[in-house]
């Protein structure tokens, strides 16, 4: 059985093309032409392995659809967009995309995307069983990062933090004090990187602060080291 993935594209030769791309490379496609029907194949299907999604999609635009899918479901997904300006990319990113891939493009490097994001899943189910973590110790509602168990809860509630989100928090709580430099980040979090781009980093810090930090306007666990990086401050 092929790795599992869906296909979001609107443009029929676009989407047929890639399927029939990625199924020759072993992968196992479903294919959705719109926002829609994305998100109803999730409900009766459940999550894929993974998900390849277009920004413009119609009535229904990517930036929406992938916002949608992050509220139930922490899927890696890789957008794959002809629009290529920065906003277009942080917009994405901060929406909760894990990658992304401007047209035109070599199936070969989604394939190699797909394979860094799998190789981070399996790092993480497959680590030996490192000791909690507790990053707030309140009293009532602590804040505990399992790095082998792959969840964080604040209290007893689970805390959903996408792939990428939670591999950049297991990176920083595990050096508590180091600063851990954008290019660092991007070394361990992304493999070899994201379009040699370290804004990305800073793109998935902002997400995770929203998650984890009381005020993420004022962070006192994942702080900013001006001009070299970021650190985690542990609990005092």
């Amino acid at each position: 059985m092929g790795i599992n993935l869906l296909i979001v594209e609107d443009d029929d030769r676009v989407r047929a093309a890639l399927r029939l791309a990625l199924e020759d490379e072993g992968y196992d496609v479903d294919e959705a032409p719109d926002a829609e029907s994305a998100l109803d194949h999730l409900r009766r299907c459940g999550p894929p392995e993974v998900m390849i999604v277009d920004l413009m999609l119609g009535a229904m635009d990517g930036f929406t659809c992938i916002r949608l899918v992050r509220h139930n479901h922490d899927v890696p997904i890789i957008v794959v967009s002809a629009r290529d300006d920065t906003h277009d990319v942080v917009a994405a990113l901060e929406a909760g995309a894990d990658d992304y891939v401007t047209k035109p493009f070599e199936i070969k490097e989604i394939t190699a995307r797909m394979r860094a994001l799998r190789r981070r899943a399996g790092a993480t189910s497959s680590a030996s069983a490192p000791p909690d973590i507790v990053l707030e110790p309140d009293p009532h509602l602590p804040l505990v990062l399992s790095p082998g168990g792959g969840i964080v809860r604040r209290g007893d509630e689970q805390v959903h933090l996408t792939l990428t989100e939670f591999r950049l928090l297991c990176e920083l709580a595990q050096s508590p004090g180091l600063v851990l430099s954008r290019s660092i980040l991007l070394e361990r979090v992304w493999d070899r990187g994201f379009f040699g781009d370290e804004r990305i980093v800073d793109v998935h810090v902002r997400r995770l602060r929203t998650k984890i930090e009381k005020d993420s306007s004022d962070p006192r666990m994942v702080v900013t080291v001006r001009g070299l990086g970021y650190r985690f401050d542990a609990p005092r």
